[in-house]
């Protein structure tokens, strides 16, 4: 099992709109058919924003209950809902996500430019998020946007404990203008510093943009797993915009192949981070 490869698919975010990426997977059938799709080919969790009825970001509890409901019945991949939601968000909506039942949430380290906008997260908001996600038996998926930020989980993990199901897993999202670029040397220095974290700890990387094909392979080859999806990157090359999160899967799929370390089953991967089984 851990000579496999974890890939979650990232499939609508909540910058790019419906008019420029008509491909975006917005509405509910949109995202279960995308999820379906996805899972046949490879993926074992789907990290899931939501949209409203005009296709703008929404946190909507009810909105975002039906979502989870519809992918477990429809699927069996872990469901991690974005705590995140649009910059614009309000903390106590970003806490209300965890109401709907997910069994991973996202839970970033701290504060980043985030092109114009600045997504904050305060020290005080990181720690409810961490302890409400202990309290319930949600397993985070801690975002790392820049090196420091792992500081920032060690000192969390030191004071409030380690998380629901016990296992460690952070993701290293690089790319994003203010954070950590999307380079090799960079994830190098993510992957060392991942040794101040609890053994046994485990990574992905997702490449935000034109990053995105360095990174998987980096990842890859330091024994990482990996985040792909039209919420990190609309083009599949230059000048070819991507066509449907299949496409992003397929190609993450087949370089995990080529590199020997095959997609983990949504089983497999629920057993690597600690996740109860679906039975």
């Amino acid at each position: 099992m851990t000579t496999g490869t974890l890939i979650t698919v990232a499939p609508t975010g909540a910058e790019s709109t419906k008019a420029e990426v008509p491909a975006l997977p917005v509405t509910l059938d949109e995202l279960v058919l995308t999820a379906k799709e996805c899972e046949a080919l490879g993926a074992a969790v789907i990290h899931v924003h939501i949209r409203d009825n005009q296709a703008r970001p929404t946190l909507d509890p009810a909105r975002l209950r039906d979502t989870v409901a519809a992918l477990r019945e429809n699927t069996d991949l872990i469901v991690q809902l974005s705590t995140g939601g649009a910059v614009t968000d309000p903390e106590v909506e970003r806490l209300a996500v965890l109401d709907a039942g997910p069994e991973m949430a996202s839970c970033t380290m701290g504060t980043v430019n985030f092109g114009d906008d600045v997504f904050l997260n305060r020290w005080e908001f990181i720690v409810e998020l961490h302890t409400r996600m202990q309290e319930r038996g949600i397993v985070p998926e801690y975002e790392i946007f820049d090196l420091g930020q792992l500081t920032t989980l060690r000192r969390l993990l030191d004071k409030y404990g380690l998380p629901a199901g016990g296992h460690v897993h952070v993701d290293f999202v690089m790319g994003v203008p203010g954070g950590m670029p999307g380079t090799t040397e960079a994830l190098v220095a993510c992957r060392q510093a991942l040794r101040d974290l609890p053994e046994g700890s485990t990574f992905s990387a997702t490449g935000i943009g034109r990053s995105t094909i360095s990174v998987l392979l980096a990842s890859l080859s330091a024994g990482g797993h990996l985040r792909v999806g039209m919420e990190d990157t609309v083009t599949y090359a230059k000048g070819r915009p991507v066509e449907s999160n299949m496409q992003l899967v397929a190609r993450a799929v087949g370089f995990a192949q080529l590199a020997q370390r095959p997609p983990l089953t949504s089983a497999h991967a629920r057993e690597l981070l600690g996740l109860p089984s679906r039975n």
